[in-house]
């Protein structure tokens, strides 16, 4: 007996829903740090200075130093070059501190017959108009204002700064990438006449310039102009023959790039860090050499104030008003600490892995 059976299809609608399937393996997926890899390489840098707290006070040192250099010298209605005779050898004066005893012009001198405190300008100020006179550095032994002239010497300061930067990257950078890319014999002969430079006291080289310019600015910036740039053309040569080797570097050569093409476009952009770095450095060196000579009588001729000769002229009368040494050495040792602790702060964060060496 043959059975057949009708079979009736029925349209069936299922609905799916979102965890009906499982992705085979998303367990072993690795899950990607998407801050992370959107961070750029300079936000990178930016973030680890931030964190650095020696850093930022350096920069705040920086910006307040140039910015009492910038309005200081317009403050209190004394000029940097004015002599008044009769206002020689005040010490500190400041309106609103004098009331509670702190810096209200007395000064306690060493004589033969002990320390005597005395203040010129209550004894003095009737013959000499000194009662509503206030001086809020004081003064030094030709009249002059202290606190003018030394915010006139930090602009000074300032200036070698700005010199060395420019020394170090037109003269150092280029000289440095270019003898090392090369090689060879351009690389030997441009070391030996760096060596050549480098031997030369930079205290011989100042002392012919005198001889043949008049001491100033113009013979400081010449006496950088011909050694200050030898440090930063040996870290970039460093630099250079570490990189010229790499991939990236044959690779541009394949595709017939010209050599200042790989030099400045694609090795200059991987040492940018290092070159920032030694710029840094530099900076605190050069203002300390123009320091140093102004103090020995080569710096700036006067009636012009430079660091070093208000340094230079208060050392002679440190025993007995010492106050006029203390805001020129301040600004200075602030000045060059503030651009070391910048310093640290740029390499660090440029490269972190310096920190641990």
């Amino acid at each position: 007996m043959t059975m057949s059976s009708n079979i009736v299809e029925k349209d069936v609608h299922y609905d799916f829903l979102a965890d009906d399937f499982k992705l085979v393996g998303e367990e072993n997926v690795s899950h990607v740090d998407k801050n992370y890899a959107s961070q750029s390489y300079w936000k990178d840098v930016l973030t680890r200075f931030i964190k650095n707290k020696g850093a930022i006070i350096g920069l705040i040192f920086i910006i307040l130093i140039t910015i009492m250099a910038v309005i200081g010298i317009h403050l209190n209605g004394h000029t940097y070059d004015s002599q008044i005779i009769s206002h020689q050898n005040l010490a500190p004066r400041v309106p609103g501190l004098e009331n509670i005893g702190i810096l209200d012009g007395s000064e306690t001198m060493n004589t033969t017959a002990g320390p005597v405190e005395t203040n010129k300008y209550v004894q003095e100020g009737k013959t000499t108009g000194l009662e509503d006179t206030y001086y809020w550095f004081g003064t030094d032994v030709l009249g002059r204002d202290i606190f003018t002239r030394t915010w006139m010497g930090t602009r000074i300061s300032l200036y070698i700064s700005l010199v060395a930067v420019a020394i170090d990257i037109l003269f150092g950078l280029s000289y440095g990438l270019i003898s090392g890319y090369f090689g060879g014999a351009i690389d030997n002969a441009m070391q030996r006449f760096a060596e050549i430079l480098n031997g030369i006291p930079s205290l011989v080289i100042v002392t012919l310039l005198i001889i043949v310019l008049k001491p100033g600015l113009l013979t400081i910036t010449f006496s950088l102009m011909i050694t200050g740039w030898i440090g930063m053309s040996r870290i970039a040569r460093a630099q250079v023959l570490k990189l010229k080797e790499q991939e990236f570097v044959l690779a541009s050569k394949t595709l017939g790039a010209k050599d200042f093409f790989i030099i400045f476009r694609e090795i200059l952009p991987n040492i940018f860090g290092q070159i920032i770095t030694n710029t840094m450095f530099s900076i605190p060196n050069a203002i300390f050499t123009e320091a140093f000579l102004a103090f020995i009588g080569l710096g700036v001729p006067a009636p012009m104030a430079s660091l070093g000769t208000l340094i230079s002229d208060a050392f002679k009368s440190f025993t007995t008003h010492p106050y006029m040494i203390i805001p020129p050495v301040v600004v200075l040792a602030l000045l060059m600490l503030g651009f070391n602790m910048l310093a640290d702060g740029l390499r660090d964060a440029f490269d972190p892995k310096m920190k641990e060496m």
